[in-house]
């Protein structure tokens, strides 16, 4: 027996943990031969089906998620087209809702499943070329020969330390970037447009057993690793004992978290104080700043208690905390969201992520979608097109607003002199984007270079009193100093003034200096030192005279 599993992901440096989750709870034998194929969604889908098509597999298995759907369903088509006999079964998140209509209009994948597999692939495994054996496999969801369609509900592992761990597998990917760490299943939150939102009981692992499989990835030489945990602050003694484990760990990795900052109390507080630098990255969960589009969408947690954390956590400079907004909830309007924004600005949050509500399948959020006015996708990635509050003209534009923030507020080179932008009255924000659309940059790739450039240009015209910070800005950014936001930069035969109030760096005879003015008569301004003997393109002094 041949199994293949298609890996499509949305990048290389991502993978999916559901082939060796899988993979590991099974004993393999002379009799099951495994094979991969992995991909990107941006790879040539014929291709990756004549790899695919070169194995002659018995089995095909794949995890479907709104990102690679569309690409996978090609592969797919054309792979059951050419090998008619092998047979499909297809996972994810696609699959948490109703599937009837899915297999109806995809024929060629012979079933799928809705849930967490560990315990049921290997079981659907043994009758796989026996379908009357299917209805006794939770969580398949599939046609009959007679066309009678199937539904075994839903899937779930109430034990999770039970199972072997995906780093035991031979596929689990050593070779990326980071690597994801799960530990807990569900989530205390009731949020309507997550998948987890509600998903009760809660199921966590150990942390004795959490301990070994930080030991083992850090045996791998893996330095960044993603915790798969929506609860990990809901209970404050587990999460007190996570972040010392994780310290156990520093300087040598550094570990992702989501956290929700309404729950933070004063003895996580403390701990999160007192943590070193570089250990965590946050993820604050906002989603809005308004208290009836929170009720609305059944998130837990009051709006001035979020804020009060998100400030803490921003305030931090042993970590850093991004924190995300989702255009197109119910009762969100535009002109709020640009509010929002300026708030998390004032906050100092290390990124503003700003997404496109999506209706996911197994949501409350999609269920209830025509009681609260959403208009959204049927097809992937489902995002949403118009609600009561904001319409699709309004929706086009937060689509812009995500792209100047990941371009300039996200872009820690341009984060400071963007962030006094936003910040500079209730307009400026709508007035930047104004700028950028009417240029028509958002929608193209822009270099660092050509930001800074734009930034500049900006200022000049409209904030010329922000000028000096983005000359400040494109030098510490290391951008060439003959390029024109550093027109006002002296470079030749520059000489240390008598005195001067040293910023960072230590002064030394052979770096180069340039010298910023900050007056006309060019007494005052800032001095740059750049090492030429290194490798860093930006200056590694700067002093104040």
């Amino acid at each position: 027996m041949k199994i293949l599993w298609i890996d499509l992901n949305s990048s290389y440096a991502h993978s999916s943990l559901a082939l060796p989750a899988l993979h590991a709870q099974l004993t393999e034998d002379e009799a099951m031969e495994w094979y991969t194929v992995s991909a990107t969604i941006n790879e040539n889908v014929g291709n990756i089906a004549s790899e695919v098509c070169s194995h002659h597999p018995d089995i095909i298995a794949a995890t479907v998620w709104l990102f690679n759907h569309e690409a996978m369903m090609h592969i797919i088509s054309r792979i059951k087209a050419m090998i008619p006999e092998t047979c499909v079964i297809l996972g994810g998140p696609e699959f948490l809702g109703d599937n009837e209509n899915f297999l109806r209009c995809n024929p060629f994948v012979n079933c799928v499943f809705r849930g967490e597999g560990e315990e049921q692939f290997p079981r659907w495994l043994s009758c796989w070329n026996n379908q009357e054996q299917w209805t006794n496999i939770t969580g398949l969801c599939y046609f009959s020969a007679d066309q009678q369609y199937h539904d075994n509900g839903l899937a779930r592992v109430l034990d999770l330390e039970q199972l072997k761990a995906p780093e035991k597998s031979r596929f689990f990917n050593w070779q990326k970037p980071f690597v994801q760490l799960e530990t807990t299943r569900g989530c205390f939150n009731t949020c309507a447009f997550c998948v987890s939102g509600g998903e009760k009981p809660v199921r966590t692992l150990s942390i004795d057993i959490i301990r070994q499989r930080i030991e083992t990835i850090h045996a791998h030489g893996i330095k960044d690793v993603r915790v798969l945990d929506r609860t990990f602050n809901f209970n404050i003694s587990r999460a007190k004992e996570l972040l010392k484990l994780f310290q156990e760990y520093h300087p040598h990795m550094r570990f992702h978290l989501e956290i929700h900052p309404a729950l933070l109390s004063n003895e996580l507080k403390e701990a999160l104080k007192g943590l070193p630098k570089g250990l965590l990255h946050l993820e604050a969960g906002i989603q809005s700043l308004r208290e009836p589009v929170l009720e609305k969408c059944q998130r837990v947690g009051k709006l001035e208690a979020a804020l009060e954390g998100l400030e803490f956590l921003c305030s931090l400079d042993n970590m850093e905390t991004h924190a995300d907004l989702i255009a197109g909830l119910p009762l969100y309007r535009l002109h709020e969201i640009f509010e929002d924004i300026q708030t998390l600005a004032s906050c100092e949050a290390g990124e503003i992520q700003l997404e496109a509500l999506k209706l996911l399948p197994g949501t409350a959020m999609k269920r209830n979608a025509k009681d609260l006015g959403i208009c959204y996708s049927p097809l992937p990635p489902y995002e949403v097109l118009q609600t009561r509050e904001i319409n699709a003209k309004e929706l086009q534009t937060a689509r812009l607003l995500s792209r100047l923030l990941d371009a300039f507020y996200n872009t820690p080179a341009w984060q400071k002199l963007t962030r006094m932008i936003i910040l500079h009255n209730k307009v400026s924000l709508q007035h930047f984007l104004d700028y950028l659309i009417e240029k028509k940059l958002l929608d193209y790739p822009m270099s660092l270079e050509r930001r800074g450039i734009v930034l500049y240009e900006y200022c000049k015209i409209y904030h010329p009193e922000y000028l000096l910070e983005a000359t400040i800005a494109w030098i510490e950014a290391g951008m060439s100093l003959k390029k024109q936001p550093a027109e006002r930069v002296k470079t030749k035969h520059q000489t240390p003034p008598e005195q001067w109030n040293v910023i960072y760096g230590d002064y030394k005879d052979s770096l180069r200096l340039c010298f910023l003015p900050t007056d006309e008569k060019e007494l005052h301004g800032y001095w740059f030192g750049f090492e030429s003997e290194i490798q860093k393109i930006g200056p590694v002094f700067k002093a104040r005279s």
